[in-house]
């Protein structure tokens, strides 16, 4: 599984578009395709894009909540947040072979998120984020730790967890060190498509 994810931003299906396929020429291999408010048809026009795109540029699509719509275009799979649906209901809906990601802020989420078994969970926010509206309280390095160190102390294996929330590249570092799988990045990679490459060789070498 990739550790980078891009998660689209936009408030237009252009401005969707194009940070996409920036993304994507910039070596990105896993798009989760966020559209908040969006018009339907126009959602579901950039998810067949965005598939499309995807699977020319051999990356990852992932359909942010909406089950049906990843079904409906043969999507990787889909990311649910913690009022957006069940794993389980997705699981049967979408497939063995699918990827389910779940949104996690608590210690209680990311043990639910492991019974649920989905393949990955999102944990944030790291800091405050102005791409998201409601935001769950911020947990900081230290939120991390002490969910990894319970974990731990339960002896229970820790999971595939992307890190989510104004994630920048010097907190690659620290994040892998305490045993977070990867990072979730959506404004620093919409504002500078190009830091991609530096993304990418900072989890190598984490």
């Amino acid at each position: 599984m990739e550790k980078l994810q891009y998660i689209s931003q936009g408030n237009t299906i252009q401005e969707q578009e194009f940070n996409i396929r920036q993304a994507l020429d910039n070596g990105i291999k896993w798009i989760q395709v966020r559209w908040k408010n969006a018009p339907e048809n126009e959602l579901i026009s950039l998810c067949e894009i965005s598939k499309q795109l995807c699977a020319e540029y051999q990356a990852v699509c992932i359909i942010n909540d909406h089950v049906q719509l990843a079904k409906r275009i043969d999507a990787d799979g889909v990311h649910l947040g913690l009022n957006d649906g069940y794993i389980e209901e997705a699981r049967l809906i979408l497939g063995e072979n699918k990827i389910i990601g779940g949104t996690a802020n608590t210690l209680s989420d990311v043990l639910q998120r492991i019974n649920e078994s989905c393949n990955y969970i999102g944990l944030g926010p790291l800091r405050f984020t102005s791409t998201k509206e409601k935001l769950s309280p911020i947990l900081g390095f230290e939120g991390y730790q002490e969910i990894i160190n319970h974990l731990k102390e339960q002896s229970v294996e820790i999971p595939k967890i992307f890190a989510i929330g104004s994630v920048t590249l010097e907190d690659i570092s620290p994040l892998q060190q305490m045993g977070i799988y990867g990072v979730s990045v959506s404004g620093e990679i919409t504002k500078q498509p190009s830091i991609i490459h530096e993304l990418k060789k900072a989890m190598r070498y984490a």
